[in-house]
């Protein structure tokens, strides 16, 4: 019951952290394309992990991560008024990679995909799917 209940309030916290940094943090730093992709909360609600996604190159991620903390009191009150909790989480930011490492992954595949296929040419072999109906 207790996980069910931390995964509802993160849930809701995401939602409302996300239209806070979008809206009302004022700060130059933060770009238009921030988001927050996840909110881990501890089982006692007490502690926030809050995961954000920062378009741009390593010095525009750290300049945002540090606006966004710096604005971490005003976040905090805000979602407060917008979410009926009996305690304020203590809120920790944490750069979210997930789709830079997705990217990353994917041009490796492609990458190993074109030296197969160009190493299957040279050698003059079929294309795998061809491999399969033939073998069908």
């Amino acid at each position: 019951m207790r996980r069910d209940r931390a995964q509802i309030v993160g849930d809701e916290m995401r939602k409302v952290m996300q239209d806070i940094i979008s809206n009302e943090v004022k700060d130059p730093r933060v770009p238009l394309l921030t988001s927050v992709t996840q909110v881990k909360m501890t089982r006692d609600l007490s502690h926030a992990t809050v995961f954000v996604s920062v378009f741009g190159n390593d010095y525009d991620k750290k300049q945002a991560l540090d606006a966004i903390d710096g604005a971490k009191g005003f976040i905090r009150y805000e979602m407060c008024k917008r979410i009926n909790l009996r305690l304020a989480p203590e809120l920790h930011f944490k750069l979210d990679n997930t789709l830079e490492e997705a990217a990353r992954m994917e041009a490796i595949i492609d990458k190993v995909k074109a030296e197969d296929k160009a190493r299957r040419e040279e050698l003059g072999l079929p294309e795998p799917d061809d491999t399969e109906e033939e073998e069908g």
